[in-house]
């Protein structure tokens, strides 16, 4: 790892992490991972950081995702074994952001995606600015929902986690508030004044209520009720099949229901499976058990063609025209999608 990929400082009360790839729009490598595992643990046991920050340079983009294209490159070579090791360790590191004694808070104000997701939605406090942009896209590369969502698009309201995991449409800061991404709306104007307030020794609490604001209704939320009434299905053919009946119904969703229609049926059908499967477990499971389940859901998928192909479509040739196998949901069987959730032979995630 580059010592300048992410960036750590106390400054008053508060150890500040910064995450400094912006060309890369701030994609959390492994070295990163490490980093922030080992800076989260000095932190801890720190009597006077009484609270951590994570905020992001650059104006794009809090975090994009994880550096997916170096996964892909070492499961090309038949490293996955390697790949995995990331994961391995990422999700111990989303563990620790949840559990973490003291008040961590994400400051975003641009793109959040995936692993991004994992080091902001977990802290107890999630700050949206004007930039906000939140989505978990993994399914139109192949791969599924991770570090935690499990856990959270299952605690969602209605059925808007499954929306987001079925569609990685994304959610403004409106939206991030309604659907409990973020905890608080602040302008991006007052991004610098918001943070020298948070290093300060008034509580993180009083400083965040001092600086937010109405969040207002976002264009997500604005479909709530017909989200709630279309993605409530346990099978993802229901759910297309009740889309398809709302966009035929000249209502006022319909065109709507069209496009959202037609935008999941360019997913891999397995993966549109497995997100499902995972939203419904972790309505029932603790948080401990959805990470677990993750890791088996990836151990089977770095072994899979999806994931490549989707990587391969999307960031390598760039050509969008991802070949799934299987082409259709009806040919991902449920036995094929529940091998995905089966205890691993060995090799189980561990966490602290």
């Amino acid at each position: 790892m580059s010592e300048s990929e992410i960036l750590f400082e106390r400054r008053g009360a508060a150890g500040i992490v910064t995450l400094n790839r912006p060309k890369a729009l701030n994609a959390v490598t492994h070295g990163m991972v490490h980093a922030l595992s080992a800076q989260l643990a000095a932190w801890a046991d720190d009597d006077a950081v009484t609270r951590v920050i994570i905020m992001a340079n650059g104006e794009r983009a809090f975090s994009a995702g994880g550096d997916i294209r170096h996964l892909y490159d070492l499961g090309k070579a038949e490293r996955q074994t390697d790949a995995l090791q990331f994961w391995r360790d990422e999700y111990p590191l989303n563990a620790a952001i949840k559990n973490f004694r003291k008040p961590y808070v994400a400051l975003i104000d641009g793109i959040v995606m995936g692993g991004g997701v994992g080091i902001s939605v977990h802290g107890s406090h999630r700050v949206a600015f004007d930039r906000y942009s939140f989505a978990m896209p993994e399914v139109s590369i192949g791969f599924f929902p991770d570090v935690g969502a499990t856990w959270f698009l299952a605690r969602m309201p209605g059925e808007l986690g499954t929306f987001c995991a079925l569609t990685g449409e994304r959610f403004n800061a409106a939206d991030g508030v309604a659907a409990g991404l973020a905890t608080h709306r602040v302008p991006s104007a007052r991004y610098g004044a918001l943070v020298d307030g948070l290093t300060g020794t008034v509580s993180v609490d009083a400083v965040l209520a001092a600086f937010a604001e109405p969040a207002g209704e976002g264009a997500v939320m604005a479909r709530r009720a017909a989200i709630d009434r279309l993605f409530a299905g346990n099978k993802v053919e229901a759910i297309l099949a009740a889309l398809d009946r709302e966009a035929a119904s000249g209502s006022a969703d319909a065109e709507w229901a069209g496009k959202t229609a037609a935008l999941m049926r360019t997913k891999s059908p397995l993966s549109l499976k497995v997100a499902l499967a995972q939203v419904r477990l972790g309505a029932t499971c603790d948080f401990a058990t959805c990470m677990r389940t993750e890791f088996r859901i990836v151990s089977r998928i770095v072994y899979g063609h999806d994931f490549y192909e989707g990587v391969r479509a999307v960031i390598v040739d760039k050509d969008n025209q991802p070949r799934w196998q299987p082409a259709a949901l009806a040919d991902v069987s449920d036995a094929e999608v529940a091998r995905h959730f089966a205890p691993l032979d060995s090799g189980e995630l561990v966490l602290a």
